[in-house]
């Protein structure tokens, strides 16, 4: 493993981690690559006007998604914020000083009920009032339908982890677009592949927002919207640099907008399959390294990006405790991963008490060391 720029940790006296539990922030996210970082470092030498220079990045992220025009946000939460934030006050500055207050304007955002996840704290965060529909196993395209009235602002839809009892994104477009509300999305962790970053759009979405610090490789700090020129201008009237929009309290900097613009710059331009192929190799290593200890079932799951859910564009190395199986429980291995040093983090977010590497943030070699890790708690030896 590398111990290049260890100094900082190690002066603070903060422990490193190896990365196997996916794009998460309370891990930091992903790593910049050398260009985003020589970008920022650049920015960070001239002043400009900020207006300005959002209107040049947003002209970038338009020409990227296929939008008519996009915008750098602080994060996919911070563009969710936007989003509702632009749907309910628009860019009248009387309203948009008087957010999250959203008395006499529309404030009702519709939303699937298998589509709530602690993100839609961002909407609510505006002040829009979610307006559920369906249940957790299905929706009817009646009740989106009957949901729809003078008060509603937006139609939600969040490509969460699972989609199960949503109705489609083209149906929901189609539902809305005919009462003249527009459909906003939250998909953060939806890229890659890189053709996500204009199929919302392109299937009629008014304004989509998503992480830049995920698999875009950005700052982790910074997201992507993109959509209708009337809704990004709303949504940069309610955000930053502006004094008094309720989204000033998500400042992108100048050096975070030239990581991004960079960022997002790579990524469409980045060989994925060899990308996905790397992934699924160090997948392999993991299954092969364990696949011989008692008790423990190992599997490798392709990636399935077609599915449109978050975890599943890219392949994952599964292991699942065995009735059998007589060696430390799930959460004992979790925690004596977390307790090395270097630590490790891994995904056990599975609904069969299994253990899943997801390796879109181990570096090369990375995955010998942990494949050792893993077998040394596993077996106690």
């Amino acid at each position: 493993m590398t111990s290049q720029g260890v100094e900082f940790y190690e002066r603070l006296g903060v422990k490193r981690l190896i990365n196997a539990a996916s794009w998460i922030t309370v891990y930091g996210g992903s790593i910049m690559p050398p260009a985003v970082v020589t970008a920022m470092e650049d920015a960070s030498r001239w002043f400009v006007d900020m207006h300005e220079l959002n209107a040049k990045a947003g002209q970038v992220i338009a020409n990227l998604t296929g939008a008519e025009a996009g915008l750098v946000t602080a994060g996919s939460a911070a563009g969710m914020v936007l989003e509702a934030a632009a749907c309910m006050a628009g860019s009248d500055p009387a309203k948009v000083w008087r957010l999250p207050d959203t008395t006499g304007m529309k404030n009702e955002i519709i939303l699937h009920r298998a589509h709530r996840v602690n993100y839609d704290h961002n909407f609510r965060a505006a002040g829009a009032t979610l307006v559920e529909i369906g249940n957790s196993g299905s929706t009817a395209e009646w009740e989106l339908e009957d949901a729809i009235n003078e008060n509603t602002a937006a139609v939600a839809y969040i490509f969460g982890p699972r989609r199960g009892g949503a109705l489609p994104l083209d149906k929901v477009v189609e539902i809305a677009h005919k009462r003249e509300v527009p459909v906003i999305v939250d998909a953060a962790a939806m890229l890659p592949p890189p053709e996500n970053l204009t199929q919302f759009i392109a299937m009629g979405a008014d304004m989509v927002s998503f992480s830049g610090g995920k698999g875009v490789l950005g700052p982790q700090s910074t997201g992507i919207l993109a959509g209708r020129a009337d809704l990004i201008e709303a949504a940069y009237a309610n955000g930053a640099p502006n004094s008094d929009s309720i989204g000033r309290a998500a400042k992108v900097c100048k050096e975070e907008i030239a990581g991004l613009v960079t960022a997002l710059e790579i990524f469409v331009d980045t060989d994925f399959e060899a990308v996905m192929s790397g992934w699924r190799d160090q997948c392999a290593h993991v299954v092969e390294s364990l696949g011989d200890i008692p008790g423990l079932r190992l599997a490798l799951s392709e990636a399935r990006p077609e599915m449109l859910e978050s975890m599943s564009n890219a392949p994952r190395a599964l292991i699942y405790f065995e009735h059998d199986w007589k060696g430390p429980s799930r959460d004992q291995v979790l925690q004596m991963l977390e307790d090395g040093d270097p630590g490790v983090r891994v995904n056990a977010s599975g609904f069969e008490g299994e253990i899943a590497i997801i390796p879109v943030n181990l570096r090369r070699g990375e995955e010998i060391e942990l494949a050792r890790r893993l077998r040394e708690v596993l077996t106690g030896g």
